[in-house]
């Protein structure tokens, strides 16, 4: 039995050939949304399409200015041993500046 309607959260569904179709509000979604979700599993890629993984090395693609400071983190900056969060900055690391958390798409795998 398919999963709840993420559009109307109603659990009247049926599946349709590839698709997960709500009864109540005819929402469709399909059927591989579904299954990536129940895993709970965030995916993150980096700039080169590279999955990402805690604890990977990652070097740093573009100058990024810091947000409250004049500091800048430099292109080809090496951080070590990051770690993937939930929100739009995906990256918790450890950098030369201090703790800061930035967006995997200015990232590359090391």
């Amino acid at each position: 039995m398919p999963n709840a309607c993420p559009q109307c959260t109603l659990e009247n569904t049926y599946q349709d050939g590839e698709n997960n179709v709500c009864a109540d509000c005819g929402f469709e979604w399909p059927l591989e949304v579904a299954a990536a979700e129940e895993d709970d599993v965030r995916i993150v890629k980096d700039a080169n399409g590279n999955v990402l993984q805690d604890g990977d090395t990652v070097v740093v693609v573009k100058d990024l200015k810091v947000k409250g400071t004049s500091s800048t983190l430099k292109v080809g900056t090496k951080i070590k041993g990051i770690r993937i969060v939930d929100g739009d900055h995906e990256v918790d690391c450890r950098t030369d500046l201090g703790q800061m958390m930035l967006k995997a798409c200015f990232l590359k795998k090391a």
